[in-house]
């Protein structure tokens, strides 16, 4: 009888080289946990490089999860349990194990080749150095290969199943049913017979191993986590923003067409869309990004919901046709999956570096709103808002998203489509005297589509007379053409939800402001600092521009404002522009997620100041 542990939660990490499935791994051990009620987050890493040599350190791949009760919110600076394939893997994650945390490590990856390649001169495992590590060596492709000895398949196609055989062991080590991944396995591979009989059989193997090896005498036990009711799903930021755009397609009755360049993190976007042509969804992947801006305004032009993605080096490439979108005063979404920068930068790491550049990167003064998700579910509802703002308002929209949420996932409750806004257009099919930039109560020009007799007009980009678009360097022209466009951006407050606090009260010591991907992290630190007596508060931005109306009035509350970001301080400088106050900046640019104890300290310290 195996002795139970219980834990309220648990953080485990998956590591290995970067053909050894561990993301496949990730993603389907974060959906058991959501099965079993547990809540979970994830943050899966990937190597830079696009073929890095295997067994090396450049080479790893891995995928951490945090889940367990309500009270999980981040992925955890720490993790508790850590799977590794080889020695490269168990290199580049050992330092973050919680001393007496489980290694459970594949000995097949450790052999002579693989320590050398990952510049070891001797085997860490046999060392004495990680005593204060519960180690469970596991031949795994030995035995992945001995579970399918009678298997049809070459050598290196059944060693490809060792991934399963992992699955199945850490199923049975947090008292998963493997049925999920078995129903996975038996749809993703339903014409392959071969494949998938093999990976069935290494997914059980891995299972009943754990309930049989005597060297193992535990199983960890964490509890539900209490959720609201409903039906959910676990869902992936890029996939959540795809079914946003969908369910706005759909809720404003135009075709939606989305145009994109590959670029990591954002290419999985395109292929999300794609398989929902059954809904009228139309994608096009262009040959560059400017070619991409370009197809999006056309098919703004012509009567559609438009939208491209990209990343930064990609919006870069974006902007003089952005400004087109401007000048021209089209709905076409932009959404920006942030990396690391600059240039190539870190492709697959997260950052939030693009804000500034979302804000003020365009020759000219060019004004285009800016909104932000927080994290992988929220993803679905600011692509919508995107959309009803990019409609109402007939303009560019830039709708801010990163590499951590985009490829994170968690359990989303399905919403009602009734709850959602409804979405309007200015679209006229006749109008008495039409001219392209007359405007209505907001301040946005009626959308008339080509090919119409009763609204035919000229529009370009040069500057306009205010009403019939005609061709204008009169300065007055440019003087009113310029206002106008900020105007009307600026109306959007009016259609904005006003800011809240997430966490806390609505006044003392010290208001934190996040946007973005900083959500889950400043929301976990804030409730454990009130929890100690503390007088803090965590609000959280998704408009971006313009800020929403009442903020002002919220910071005025609390004695000091910090802003933590995943950049070298980029929102700090607006809020202290605007509101001309003294914010303090905690900011970080590895890569990674802003670390729990990290932000903790500092705020801690900032608390300590206020007399």
């Amino acid at each position: 009888m195996k002795t139970k542990i219980k834990k309220n939660n648990i953080v485990i990490k998956f590591a290995g080289d970067s053909g050894d499935g561990i993301q496949l791994i990730g993603y389907q051990f974060t959906y058991n946990a959501a099965f079993n009620k547990t809540k979970a987050v994830n943050f899966p890493e990937f190597p830079s490089e696009i073929r890095a040599p295997r067994g090396t350190v450049a080479g790893v791949s891995s995928f951490q999860i945090h889940f367990g009760d309500e009270n999980v919110l981040s992925v955890g600076d720490e993790f508790d349990v850590l799977v590794v394939m080889n020695a490269a893997a168990f290199k580049s994650s050992i330092k973050n194990l919680k001393k007496g945390g489980i290694i459970i490590a594949n000995t097949d990856g450790f052999d002579n080749k693989n320590l050398k390649l990952a510049g070891y001169n001797s085997n860490p495992l046999e060392k004495g150095a990680y005593q204060d590590y519960k180690i469970f060596e596991v031949p795994i492709e030995t035995l992945t290969l001995e579970a399918l000895k009678d298997s049809p398949l070459t050598k290196p196609d059944k060693e490809r199943c060792k991934n399963m055989f992992v699955l199945g062991f850490v199923s049975w080590l947090f008292g998963f049913k493997p049925e999920n991944t078995d129903e996975f396995i038996k749809t993703k591979f339903s014409k392959k017979t071969e494949i998938l009989e093999a990976n069935l059989k290494a997914l059980w193997a891995g299972y009943h191993y754990g309930n049989t090896s005597e060297s193992i005498a535990f199983q960890y036990e964490v509890p539900e986590a209490k959720m609201e009711t409903g039906k959910y799903r676990g869902i992936m930021g890029n996939h959540a923003i795809a079914l946003g755009l969908v369910v706005a397609s759909q809720k404003c009755g135009l075709p939606l067409v989305y145009c994109s360049y590959p670029i990591t993190p954002a290419s999985d976007i395109l292929k999300f869309l794609s398989s929902y042509l059954n809904f009228g969804i139309k994608t096009f992947q262009a040959e560059d990004e400017i070619a991409a801006m370009c197809a999006a305004i056309g098919a703004a032009y012509g009567g559609a919901l438009s939208v491209t993605g990209t990343s930064g080096p990609g919006l870069a490439l974006k902007v003089e046709s952005m400004n087109l979108a401007v000048m021209l005063e089209l709905p076409v979404v932009i959404i920006n999956v942030q990396r690391g920068g600059p240039s190539t930068g870190l492709p697959t790491k997260t950052e939030q570096s693009d804000l500034l550049f979302s804000l003020y990167g365009r020759p000219g003064d060019s004004f285009i709103p800016i909104l932000a998700a927080s994290t992988p579910s929220d993803c679905f509802y600011m692509a919508y808002e995107a959309c009803r703002i990019a409609l109402e308002f007939m303009t560019p929209v830039i709708l801010l998203s990163d590499s951590y949420i985009a490829n994170g996932a968690e359990a989303w409750k399905y919403p009602s489509v009734n709850d959602l806004p409804t979405l309007t257009n200015t679209i006229v099919n006749k109008m008495d005297n039409y001219q392209p930039y007359k405007r209505n109560e907001n301040l946005a020009r009626y959308w008339a589509i080509p090919g119409n007799p009763y609204t035919i007009h000229r529009i370009g980009g040069l500057e306009k007379n205010p009403e019939t678009g005609n061709v204008s360097y009169f300065p007055e022209d440019h003087q009113k053409m310029t206002e106008l466009r900020k105007r009307k951006i600026e109306n959007i407050v009016h259609t904005i939800p006003k800011q809240t606090i997430d966490t806390g009260e609505n006044t003392g010591d010290v208001l934190i402001i996040g946007w973005g991907s900083t959500y889950s992290i400043i929301k976990e630190v804030t409730n454990e600092l009130i929890n100690e007596g503390k007088k803090v508060s965590h609000t959280h931005l998704k408009y971006l521009y313009p800020l929403p109306e009442n903020l002002g009035e919220i910071i005025k509350g609390f004695k000091k404002v910090i802003i933590p970001e995943m950049n070298t301080g980029q929102l700090i400088k607006v809020i202290r522009e605007k509101y001309l106050i003294d914010a303090i900046g905690f900011n970080r640019v590895q890569g990674i997620p802003i670390k729990h104890f990290e932000l903790k300290d500092f705020i801690l310290n900032q608390l300590s100041l206020i007399s």
